[in-house]
């Protein structure tokens, strides 16, 4: 009987419903189906978080819980670190810029917004800002410019972690700038920097 349920379960699409069924607590059968779909809905999102926060390519495990708000944090009059952290920015598809020096926990910062993001379905792209311009680089010379630009099409978020860290060739600023432009009000970019800008 458990391998039948395991092989309809395969034949509906239903991934967790054969490991967990055993497991529901329950007073009446509806009760038990609705917790059972509940219990399905819920390892489903959480199997595509991890698989979200893997593709984003994050460099550490750092996130919203670990982060230390200290009071030389400032935030610009409208903002508040509450509507920050509700990733509201996304939706509306606006920009975030964290700029200070060195090791005052922008990356940390900016890393645990974006794994936010991704626990809550969105497609998130982390890049040190030298790594990204490299990859353009190759892409440009490889004639697959296009298919990077086709990669980030359905990505809700990137994050450019170091702008203004390291110089870059002529060749390489126009491309980070083109690329940049095209995200414009197609996606938010999140980017740390320790240069002021004005």
């Amino acid at each position: 009987m458990k391998q039948d349920i395991k092989e309809l379960c395969k034949s509906l699409r239903l991934a967790y419903v054969a490991d967990v069924y055993e497991q529901i607590p329950f007073e009446t059968p509806e009760q038990f189906l609705y917790r059972l779909l509940k219990e399905e809905i819920r390892l489903r999102e959480k199997a595509r978080a991890i698989r979200l926060i893997k593709k984003a390519k994050f460099l550490d495990k750092k996130s919203l819980h670990d982060y230390e708000w200290t009071e030389q944090l400032r935030f610009p009059p409208h903002l508040t670190k509450e509507d920050l952290c509700s990733l509201q920015f996304i939706e509306n598809r606006e920009n975030v810029v964290l700029v200070g020096s060195p090791g005052t926990g922008k990356t940390h910062l900016a890393t645990g917004l974006g794994r936010k993001a991704c626990e809550l379905g969105f497609e998130v792209r982390f890049y040190r800002v030298a790594h990204l311009v490299e990859e353009l680089e190759q892409a440009l010379r490889n004639n697959r410019l296009s298919a990077f630009r086709k990669r980030m099409e359905k990505v809700d978020l990137v994050i450019l972690d170091e702008m203004g860290y390291l110089p870059f060739s002529k060749e390489g600023a126009e491309l980070l700038f083109q690329i940049i432009s095209e995200f414009y009000e197609q996606k938010s970019v999140i980017i740390t920097s320790n240069l002021e800008f004005m």
